[in-house]
């Protein structure tokens, strides 16, 4: 029964709505430029905030046309493994570590255990 009465639709794209009544905004075009040349024009609306920064088509960053300039932010360094294990553990604990596990392998090797030097 469901399906005859879904027949004669397309659900995917048909809208019944009509654009009577209907006002747009305001258009204004905005023209964006990137070093290697690259002229790009968007239209955006008169009450949209107008980023300065654009990602162009070749993937540099396309500046705004007789814009302001962008603002830099401020970046923390990346931080890696070695950093965060060295905020958890100072290096003598870290050379306890390694003895302890090297001296486990070496055991499991069947290996004599080296006598650790003062």
């Amino acid at each position: 029964m469901a399906e005859r009465s879904l027949r004669g639709t397309n659900l995917n794209w048909l809208s019944f709505e009509s654009d009577e009544g209907v006002t747009f905004s305001e258009r204004q075009t905005v023209r964006y430029t990137c070093p290697q040349g690259h002229v790009t024009e968007l239209p955006f609306s008169v009450e949209a905030e107008i980023p300065t920064l654009w990602e162009c088509r070749c993937g540099e960053h396309a500046r705004l046309e007789d814009g302001p300039e962008p603002e830099i932010k401020a970046t923390k360094p990346q931080r890696t493994h070695w950093d965060m294990l060295l905020e958890r553990r100072s290096i003598p604990e870290l050379e306890e570590l390694l003895e302890e596990r090297l001296a486990l392998l070496r055991e499991r090797r069947g290996e004599k255990p080296r006598q650790r030097s003062a």
